[in-house]
């Protein structure tokens, strides 16, 4: 029988002695064995009575409890994947009945807790899928067991597990985001609440009695402290996620006001001396007392009003603040910790003292209770959400008892003391973490403001701080008072300086009016940062961050090179008080004071050496990567702030940045530092940075690395080197995925065009690009990378002009058309035109919308400009001739009304004109000129006279300059343009070079024809032109073509003066 596992999966059936024996196999200690086992069991999980072969599996207690644990396993990831009813290979309907049926029973009486534990989880999911649809009565069913199991002849077992299954059934449901779990879950709380509640304080009561010598059952009092505990981990579930309104309801009234008492019962307990706490039904206290701290912590945040309304509330916050200020004095032993510093000794002792976890917990929860109630007063916005007017009225209550009750002014000062003197102060434990770990104590300490919950120094600083924003008038003054009290240097109580300078750190903002920092800073600070006594290592740390905090806030600018130079001695490894704590410390603070909006390099520069040295040795000397990134963040910001300036440290710079990149391995936020580095560096140095522009071509496969492209190809002058050209391959790549980086790879292939245009237009490299694009074009890209990529197309058809006139267009028009792109434009276009021929409920949706449109024509109009034979053949190549440009030329004309970019207009309008050179007919060859209506009439440019008329007089206008000088001369010169520039001057001299592409940029936009031409002389010339080479002469011409137009149209055209 053991053999049958070794045949290929399918040749298996499923049955129940097979089942066991491929469990084995998968629950065995053999490789060989647990993969073929595995394979089958995948093998099995579509077909139907596999799941109720597992269940059975798992009921069967004759078997190992390694191949149920398997079984049970098995089936809860099954019911993830194959439970819903629209799952591919769902369980069938019987299958879900008989898996239903024996859920409950086949975990009621389990002893391994372990199964127990699964099997809960397994019925929860299933309830959670069923109920109350296909499940009706698997919560009341629960409930009825529950009623039976407090019952004398009852097994033990049956409530833990019960209660268990109950757990995981609430968790579950009170996650479901669903209207239809919510309301479920809320209409059957109220008989959960009923029967836990009794369970709940019975239990209580039972083991209470036992602790207090009453009864002498040891083995029941243990199973009622664990029962009590899964039935108030329950309870705190239902009270947040089961009710709408918990403080409107009776049951829960009573039930709060004795769950409040049992805080203070319980901590009484767990004081008793040292010897019972290590007893393990004393821990379940503990976990008793947190659950109950989660319950009140959860109710102040999701139902604030409901938390202040509930009896006693606000006598409980009181408790909990007694309890964080007892925690307070043992927080830190101030003379243990003294004694270390002033012996120099930290760390060289032994182990921290006891920490007291339970109380540091429960003190924490306490602390962000207070928080969530300063939250309700003012950031009521984001505390409370109500749609009633009840709810509205329970919200300005609470609000109310809050502000009356709670928050006094001597409750605010003790709080705003106790947290100041007690909490910002360091423990031994710190500093022995400060001297074993340096590093990793330092990254943890400069982290921990964003996970404030779960930590008690860093949510006390939040706490301190809501009451310096909202009790300014309480809390400055007396904070200012410590201060001065302290900020001398005779003072030398570091441990209490460093308590009160985070202080006034963290409340920079709300009492800079008040303190003079800037006096501070001379008198004290400078002398205190070069005091050597023992453990004015702590205060060097702490002045570090304190003038990141104030730097922005309020320091002088002539007190800025003091600043540079405190953290230039504190970034000096030959002081033996800056250990590498401070160094680092210092290093990353740094960041902050070189990105200030007020810094100026030329005051930083004397100093910028020293830094910058003793920043780049340091990242050598550390070794947490994100130490290493937070320092080289700080250089980065340093890069970009000096600008031309940090040329003479480029070289030590870059000396630095290979050998990061090799340790950093797979740390991609380390890679992303350094390029960013290197990216700063280009931008600053500007062409001076040319030597560092060879690099390895693999760099910028990495899609961080896009950005140092950019930067290279801006600072590049041509000609360009051939190391960077031999990059411009890799960009098809980024074509391919149309990741998110497909912008900033159009504007790197933008900058290789002007850069080195004939490289990028080979006959090769251009052939691949317009395959790329036109691919582009197909994968249905938003508007704003159309945009972009036609933008880059135009740059490309004027660059073929530029180096090889028409025959180049001419080229670069035929691969256009090969690869698939112009044609998609063309049809796009002829698709929206078709459209706009439709009206009314069935009128059609054209294919591209208004912006795309434009920038079709705008690709069309440089071809155009460049090459009017080019533009026709184009056309006709894809479809014919006559109709195409019948169907194009209507579209356009009604489209250029739309286009808001006055160049835009004027490029489209240059285009049309020019069409004129093509005479009546778009065949030069063709005699058909006809003067009747007909199908003759769609052959030449001329038929559209007048929509060009309309055209050019709303567009000249629009350019046309006002007279300026005399306010009361309202006359407009028709024949100036406004978007006509004159020729440009040489830039002056400046004291930070230009970047060669803007160079590049510049002359590009001077040299276009829509900055170049005068529209009001070219319509005049091709008009003129046109005139001239009509059969006939200006008599025909006017009968046969201008006789057609409407008379206002030709008095608006006939008012610019051009003819």
């Amino acid at each position: 029988m053991n053999d049958v596992v070794e045949l290929p999966a399918e040749a298996n059936p499923l049955t129940e002695n097979i089942l066991y024996h491929v469990l084995k196999s998968a629950a065995s200690s053999d490789p060989q064995q647990i993969q073929t086992g595995t394979k089958q069991l995948q093998q099995w999980e579509k077909e139907q009575g596999y799941y109720c072969l597992l269940q059975s599996a798992f009921i069967d207690k004759r078997l190992p409890v390694e191949i149920r644990y398997l079984a049970v396993i098995q089936l809860k990831n099954g019911i993830d994947k194959y439970w819903r009813k629209a799952a591919t290979n769902a369980v069938s309907k019987e299958d879900k009945s008989v898996i239903r049926s024996r859920l409950l029973e086949s975990g009621a009486y389990e002893q391994d807790h372990r199964l127990a534990l699964q099997n809960a989880l397994v019925m929860a999911k299933v309830v959670r899928f069923e109920y109350p649809h296909d499940w009706p009565d698997a919560i009341t069913t629960i409930i009825d067991r529950l009623r039976t199991s407090t019952s004398s002849d009852a097994n033990p077992l049956l409530l833990p597990r019960l209660l268990l299954v109950l757990l995981h059934i609430i968790k579950e449901l009170a996650t479901g985001r669903l209207q239809r779990t919510r309301l479920s879950l809320h209409a059957v709380t109220p008989e959960i609440f009923a029967v836990l509640g009794r369970i709940y304080l019975a239990e209580v009561q039972s083991w209470m009695s036992w602790l207090q010598g009453n009864v002498n059952d040891e083995a029941t009092a243990h199973r009622s402290v664990e029962n009590s505990l899964l039935s108030i981990r329950i309870l705190r579930r239902l009270l947040i996620a089961g009710y709408e309104f918990p403080n409107r309801e009776n049951d829960i009234q009573q039930f709060w006001r004795i769950v409040s008492t049992q805080v203070e019962v319980f901590l009484g307990i767990i004081s008793q001396q040292s010897s019972i706490l290590q007893d393990q039904r004393y821990q379940l206290v503990k976990k008793h007392l947190l659950q109950l701290a989660k319950l009140h912590l959860t109710m102040s945040t999701t139902h604030p009003a409901a938390f202040v309304l509930l009896p006693d509330s606000l006598d409980l916050v009181r408790s909990y603040w007694k309890l964080v200020k007892s925690f307070g004095e043992t927080f830190g032993s101030k003379e243990t910790v003294t004694s270390a510093v002033a012996s120099a000794t930290i760390g060289a002792d032994g182990n921290a003292d006891d920490d007291k976890p339970f109380l540091e917990k429960m003190s924490l929860k306490g602390l962000l209770i207070i928080r969530a109630c300063l939250a309700m007063v003012f950031n009521p916005n984001k505390t409370f959400k109500y749609k009633y007017a009840e709810e509205k009225e329970e919200k300005a209550q609470a609000v109310q008892s809050i502000r009356e009750r709670l928050l006094t002014e001597p409750f605010v000062r003790e709080v705003m003391e106790t947290i100041v003197i007690k909490f910002f102060v360091f423990r031994r434990s710190d500093l022995e973490e400060w001297e074993e770990e340096p590093e990793e104590w330092e990254r943890r300490e400069d982290g921990e403001g964003e996970g404030y919950e779960f930590s008690i120094r860093p949510c006390s600083e939040k706490v301190f701080l809501d009451l310096a924003i909202n009790f300014r008038d309480i809390v400055v003054q007396p904070l200012l008072n410590v201060f001065y009290s302290v900020a001398s240097p005779d003072n030398h109580d570091v441990l209490f300086k460093d308590s009160v300078y985070s202080a006034i750190g963290l409340a920079a903002q709300n009492i800079h009016q008040e303190l003079d920092f800037d006096a501070f800073l001379s008198s004290t600070l400078v002398t205190e940062v070069q005091e050597t006594r023992p453990g004015y290592n702590i205060l060097r740390r702490r002045i570090a961050i304190l003038l990141a905090q104030w730097i922005s806030v309020e320091i002088s600018e002539a007190n800025r090179p003091l600043v540079y130079q405190i953290f230039q001695h504190l970034l000096d490894k030959a002081d033996p008080l800056n250990d590498k704590v401070v160094r680092v410390t210092a290093g990353r603070q740094f960041k902050d004071i070189a990105d200030e909006w007020d810094f100026k390099a030329e005051s930083f520069l004397p100093y910028a050496s020293d830094i910058l040295t003793r920043l780049m040795a340091l990242i050598e000397e550390v070794e947490l990567t994100e130490t290493k990134m937070a320092l080289l963040n700080t250089i980065s910001i340093v890069v970009e702030r000096l600008e031309s300036h940090i040329t003479p440290y480029a070289d030590r710079i870059i000396s630095l940045l290979p050998p990061l990149w090799e340790q950093s391995g797979e740390e991609h936020l380390m890679k992303q530092a350094i390029l960013t580095v290197l990216s700063r560096l280009v931008h600053a140095m500007k062409a001076a940075s040319l030597p560092y522009h060879s690099m390895d071509t693999q760099l910028y496969l990495l899609e961080d690395a896009l950005d140092l492209w950019s930067a290279i190809l801006t600072q590049t002058p041509a000609p360009a080197p051939s190391d960077l050209l031999a990059l411009a391959p890799y960009l098809f790549s980024i074509f391919e995925l149309g990741s998110e980086n497909l912008r900033k790879a159009l504007e790197i292939t933008d900058s290789y065009i002007l850069l080195a245009p004939a490289d990028m237009l080979s006959e090769d490299m251009r052939q691949r690009l317009f395959a790329s694009f036109s691919t582009l074009l197909n994968s249905g890209l938003k508007s704003e990378a159309t945009g972009l990529l036609t933008h880059l197309v135009e740059t490309i058809i004027r660059a073929a002009d530029s180096l090889g006139g028409e025959p180049a267009v001419s080229r670069t028009t035929a691969d256009l058309l090969a690869a698939g792109f112009l044609r998609q434009i063309i049809n796009g276009l002829k698709g929206s035109w078709q459209a706009h021929c439709t009206t009314g409920p069935r009128a059609a949706k054209a294919p591209i919308d208004g912006m795309i449109e434009t920038d079709y024509f705008a690709v069309l109009a440089r071809i155009l400009l460049a090459s009017t034979d080019t533009f026709l053949a184009a056309i006709e190549s894809v479809e014919p001739l006559e109709s195409g440009m019948y169907s194009l030329l209507e579209e356009w004309f009604s489209h250029f009304e739309n286009i808001g970019d006055p160049s835009r207009k004027k490029l489209m309008a240059l285009a049309l004109t020019s069409l004129l050179s093509t005479g009546p007919s778009w065949r030069p060859n063709s005699t058909t000129v006809t003067t009747t209506a007909g199908p003759a009439q769609r052959n030449g440019i001329l038929n559209h006279l007048q929509s060009l008329m309309t055209m050019w007089t709303d567009l000249i206008t629009e350019l046309a300059d006002s007279s300026e000088g005399d306010p009361n001369n309202n006359t407009t010169d028709n024949t100036t343009d406004s978007l006509v520039y004159p020729p440009p001057s040489p830039p002056p001299a400046a004291a930070t070079p230009e970047a060669p592409e803007d160079e590049r940029r510049r002359r590009l936009t001077y040299s276009d024809p829509v900055h170049t031409i005068n529209t009001a002389a070219f319509v005049k010339h091709h008009l003129q032109q046109a005139v001239a080479t009509c059969p006939g002469g200006v008599e025909v011409f006017e009968r046969e073509w201008v006789g057609r137009v409407d008379a206002d149209v030709i008095r608006g055209f006939g008012g610019l003066g051009i003819m």
